[in-house]
């Protein structure tokens, strides 16, 4: 397997899950729902989700540009594709365990979409931790 094609692939579909996730707020209507929390409640929850959308992007920077480093088997490259590994095996599990989008996904695209980054937390679980176990 060319684990360095399957890191780079893994680093182009980190900026679609940016996709994905700039159109939260409007499906989930943030400007609505996030009234009914004070000042400070709503500026954590969107500081966390820019916090977020900064470490996807350096996941999918550092992916796409460094594919050969990340496979190279280093305690480093080992050490971040194992972060990487476990963020998505943790989203992984809060998709499949913890969320319950059914009364969101009111349209085709967006059961389909729900259900490709389900696909996409997958990939990455396990590509990542693939790298990071040394089976690369």
């Amino acid at each position: 397997m060319n684990y360095e094609l399957l890191i780079f692939i893994g680093g182009v579909l980190h900026f679609g899950i940016l996709t994905a996730g700039a159109l939260v707020p409007k499906v989930l209507d943030w400007k609505k729902s996030l009234l009914k929390l004070d000042r400070l409640s709503r500026e954590i929850v969107w500081v966390h989700g820019a916090s977020i959308v900064m470490v996807v992007i350096g996941f999918g920077v550092l992916s796409v540009v460094f594919p050969h480093e990340l496979t190279a088997g280093t305690p480093l490259a080992r050490g971040l594709c194992s972060f990487i590994g476990v963020f998505w095996a943790t989203r992984l599990c809060v998709q499949l365990f913890a969320f319950n989008a059914k009364a969101y996904l009111t349209n085709p695209l967006l059961t389909v979409g729900y259900h490709g980054l389900t696909v996409v937390f997958t990939y990455h679980t396990l590509v990542y931790s693939s790298v990071a176990l040394g089976l690369a």
